[in-house]
């Protein structure tokens, strides 16, 4: 397999040729922050979180789409990078709810991102869509990362169920025709719950304890029937061996 050399933060590496910058920081124990991003998925550059400067480039790089090359001079963090990926933060913060976002509020704090910094910023308020027995869909918390659409389209399921709508300010994920879940082709296997980051897309019983119900009552809203008591287990007998 063909190698490549190139510098990263001031390190000598030899990575495979084929490899992206992030992958090549990553292999090589070097943290590269990403939100869009999932191994589970295609790489699309879309939040912006992993840029970098690459010597000899005028603008910052997304490593996750960009492949390594030869003779590369690359720098993960410095003073123009710490500034852009501050700045998608604060950002994010000022439009949307990420309080259940635990790997980006991390970020937030290692960047030192301030969410007042853009106080006209226009918030997302949209109303939980909960139109099925299996999950819910809090928009409020989508920052439009695009995983979910990869995983129900051709990164996994073949579903096609969900894609992007609207445009500019008002784009969100949605269903075709704005119908509901059942209505589409979605079978419920839940793959896009899994790989969101905001909590955007949450397992409707964790949503309904969440929201003060017990578990008698959810089990009673989803089946019509109370749960059965756990029984407890038979006692056991042991025969005992002739003297």
């Amino acid at each position: 397999m063909k190698q490549e050399n190139l510098i990263i933060d001031g390190q000598e590496l030899s990575i495979e040729d084929g490899k992206t910058l992030l992958e090549a920081a990553r292999e090589n124990g070097i943290d590269v922050p990403t939100i869009c991003f999932h191994d589970a998925t295609t790489a699309n550059g879309l939040c912006r979180m992993c840029v970098v400067e690459v010597e000899g480039m005028r603008v910052l790089q997304p490593a996750c789409i960009v492949q390594a090359a030869k003779d590369m001079k690359v720098q993960t963090r410095s003073e123009k990078v710490d500034r852009a990926r501050k700045t998608i933060l604060e950002m994010l913060l000022s439009t949307m709810d990420l309080s259940e976002a635990a790997e980006i509020q991390k970020m937030v704090a290692d960047y030192g991102a301030d969410g007042t910094r853009f106080p006209d910023a226009e918030r997302r308020e949209v109303d939980v869509k909960d139109d099925n027995p299996m999950y819910v869909r809090d928009y409020s918390k989508c920052l439009l990362c695009w995983r979910c659409v990869q995983v129900c389209a051709d990164d996994a399921q073949y579903t096609f169920a969900i894609n992007f709508s609207g445009r500019g300010y008002e784009t969100q994920i949605g269903t075709f025709f704005d119908k509901t879940i059942p209505e589409t082709s979605c079978v419920l296997c839940g793959q896009c719950v899994g790989v969101c980051p905001t909590g955007a897309l949450k397992p409707k019983r964790e949503f309904l304890l969440e929201q003060g119900m017990s578990a008698d009552e959810i089990s009673v809203l989803n089946t019509g029937r109370k749960r059965r008591k756990t029984q407890p287990p038979a006692p056991s007998f042991e025969r005992k061996g002739s003297e």
